[in-house]
């Protein structure tokens, strides 16, 4: 078998035409061309498949066995189709070594091409991403937002639109930094109002030692660790805006301070139930003056799924203000109270950009408007959010085709 591939390598040598390389016959399930290794471009000769003979392959000197993958798409009736694949690595072009791996007794099998993590090949080649990271994304939603006031007519004809950028920048699995940026919410309608935030930064940690250790001694010895994984959550320029009736206030928070503790969180850091605490300045543009505003919040943000799918996010929040001017037909120290939970689920992708749909429940109480009743609101809020820049999760699977 060497000596016939030797002397059809010379005699194309010879002769000045390459003869095909022939395929060996297919294998069930087709193995796969594995996205971390190099890939060599050649042409292995035509075929009745592969008219154009291109193939993607990557030898293996242990078991002296190449996979060749077709270097284009295919069309609906399985002919092969000028558009060459997408999302695949760059190949080098060594048509010598393809054949001297020939010449050498190689043999080449029939695979599928190489697709990132997260991503996957139809039966005609076209990748599709099948995972998503809701952490790193710029995001555009609308929705129907109603709300209900505790004695007083439900206001029907309200409309959200929200907005914003947010990232992560991990340091393995010992610490998560995440930034949110122009985090915008505007209602529209009856009730209007503005929430938006310049810039947000938070941290989860995951420390190596336990700072406490109890060890028990009451029958058999038992230890017992309290892990404190303490982070950093910092919030900088948030304005509100919002009408109530004849009424209207406008807040800035200048700069916010929180220590968090986790409760829970996953092993990549990227779901998390934790407690935040601490103090914020802020400025009543309404009243002119500037307050201290400190505050503490239950809160969790969880990845339901190992692809991205589902997004359940929760929170608690109470805030209680200091240092506060008179204004007539308010309290002194005026308090609020925060209840939100709200579900995303991505229905379908766009050019790989996917589409959800979003469910939020809110519930809220405060006594800082002047003349303004303090009492209970709620509202629901449906609609659909688009997302751009959504890369696949960290821990996305290389997955060929389903």
């Amino acid at each position: 078998m060497m000596t016939a591939a030797l002397l059809a390598l010379l005699l194309t040598q010879v002769g000045g035409t390459e003869p095909p390389i022939t395929l060996a016959p297919p294998e069930s399930p087709p193995p796969v061309l594995r996205w971390d290794w190099h890939s060599l471009c050649a042409s292995l000769g035509p075929s009745p498949e592969v008219p154009s003979g291109r193939y993607r392959v990557q030898c293996d000197m242990q078991t002296r066995r190449c996979l060749a993958a077709p270097a284009h798409e295919r069309e609906a009736d399985g002919t092969e189709s000028d558009r060459p694949l997408e999302r695949v690595p760059l190949c080098s072009e060594s048509i010598e070594d393809v054949r001297r791996h020939a010449a050498e007794g190689y043999t080449f099998v029939p695979a599928l091409p190489e697709t990132p993590p997260g991503w996957y090949r139809d039966e005609r080649g076209r990748v599709m991403q099948f995972n998503f990271d809701l952490h790193r994304r710029i995001w555009l939603g609308g929705a129907w937002a109603p709300l209900w006031r505790h004695g007083e007519e439900r206001s029907l004809g309200r409309g959200r639109v929200d907005f914003g950028i947010i990232t992560e920048f991990p340091r393995g699995e010992k610490l998560m930094r995440r930034l949110t940026m122009l985090d915008t919410e505007l209602l529209l309608g009856e009730q209007a109002s503005l929430d938006s935030t310049l810039l947000r930064y938070d941290t989860n940690v995951r420390r190596d030692k336990p700072p406490i250790r109890v060890s028990t001694f009451l029958g058999k010895p038992r230890r017992f660790d309290a892990h404190f994984d303490m982070g950093l959550w910092l919030e900088l320029l948030r304005m509100e805006l919002l009408r109530r009736g004849d009424t209207e206030a406008a807040f800035l928070t200048l700069g916010a301070t929180h220590l968090t503790l986790d409760l829970w969180h996953s092993r990549d850091l990227s779901s998390y139930v934790r407690v935040r605490a601490g103090p914020s300045l802020e400025y009543d543009r309404t009243h002119r003056f500037l307050t201290l505003v400190p505050g503490a919040a239950f809160e969790g943000d969880l990845t339901l799924d190992a692809n991205g799918f589902h997004h359940l996010t929760f929170a608690a929040e109470a805030e209680k203000v200091f240092f506060d001017s008179e204004v007539e037909g308010r309290s002194r120290n005026p308090e609020r109270l925060r209840v939100r939970a709200g579900y995303e689920l991505i229905l379908l992708a766009i050019n790989d950009q996917p589409l959800s749909l979003v469910l939020d429940g809110r519930g809220q109480w405060r006594s800082d408007l002047a003349g303004v009743p303090p009492v209970w609101e709620w509202s629901a809020h449906t609609g659909l959010r688009f997302s751009l820049w959504v890369p696949a999760r960290r821990s996305a699977p290389q997955t060929a085709s389903r």
